[in-house]
């Protein structure tokens, strides 16, 4: 098999996605039958047959601001992305009742309109303990799959064993945003007051040892090095390598520390970036298969979700 660099990947990658440009503007897209090639674009068909040999499963994506549904699937059929595991995530406040239903209620209507494409996530606020146990039940009844929650209460906080429990039953896994944490960096005064750090996520996957939990995007500008190190001995918890972050070993760092079966492909909507860390990896194509594909599919099985 060919190796490809991940710079050379996202270089091209990047000059391809000029062609989804039309009049300066991200969220319009020219038609695909007149999308610009370099002048390398030869070398480009064959860099993308590698690329899209690979069934994937994109573990980390969101539909909201500007990552719509269409902007969502347009890059998927570019790279090869069989499903993409979306949420509308609360960022910042006090998340009440009606806002995390009508969250939920966007990524349903983009389930609806795309069901062979997207697994839609719920997102919830723990501190409003009835509602969120209700609203659980209302999206498992329409499909969905998981849970992504944002800043609102810490992985560990007690206020959050209601609903770890429920998912403990559901066999569905919890992705959680994670920050920088107190490593080789000091800890970011700029992070909001809840959020979760790898040493929260070591707790409770000692509390919860029966639970599935994935720590968010370490391309996402988190100390990746010092999340991998962290999380070495929490088989439970997995780890996506979602985000922009362009760092060349990181892939390489996580499989010595988390290993191939703990680690799932995601692009947190940056998606050439997501792809190209893949390919810029010390990696054998047994283990792209699993990163790509296969241990998020086996994750959604235990639940009897599972792609195939």
């Amino acid at each position: 098999m060919n190796k490809i660099n991940r710079r050379t990947f996202v270089g091209n990658a990047a000059a391809s996605a000029a062609g989804i440009l039309w009049g300066g503007s991200l969220m319009s897209f020219a038609p695909k039958q007149q999308a610009y090639e370099p002048p390398h674009a030869a070398g480009n068909k064959n860099m993308m047959a590698e690329v899209l040999k690979y069934r994937k499963i994109d573990a980390h994506a969101h539909v909201l601001g500007n990552f719509t549904v269409d902007y969502n699937v347009d890059f998927a059929d570019r790279l090869g992305i069989d499903k993409l595991v979306i949420s509308k995530p609360m960022t910042r406040g006090e998340g009440p009742p009606e806002e995390f239903r009508a969250c939920n209620d966007v990524i349903l209507d983009a389930v609806r309109q795309y069901p062979d494409r997207f697994i839609g996530q719920m997102t919830l606020n723990p501190r409003y303990k009835k509602e969120s146990l209700e609203e659980i039940d209302r999206c498992t009844d329409q499909g969905m799959v998981g849970l992504k929650l944002y800043t609102q209460v810490k992985i560990n906080d007690p206020l959050f064993y209601p609903i770890i429990e429920k998912f403990i039953d559901l066999k569905m896994i919890i992705l959680m945003h994670a920050g920088i944490g107190h490593a080789r960096i000091k800890f970011n005064a700029n992070e909001p007051p809840n959020v979760s750090i790898p040493e929260y996520f070591v707790d409770i996957a000692q509390r919860y040892p029966e639970a599935m939990f994935q720590l968010a995007h370490i391309g996402g500008g988190i100390d990746w090095e010092d999340a991998c190190k962290t999380l070495q001995h929490s088989p439970n918890v997995y780890v996506d390598v979602s985000g922009s972050n362009n760092v060349a070993n990181m892939i390489d760092f996580a499989m010595r520390y988390i290993g191939e079966d703990r680690l799932l492909f995601g692009c947190d909507n940056s998606f050439y970036q997501g792809v190209g860390h893949l390919f810029s990896a010390k990696l054998t194509d047994a283990q792209r298969k699993k990163i790509f594909f296969d241990n998020y599919n086996n994750i959604l099985r235990k639940a009897g979700k599972h792609v195939d």
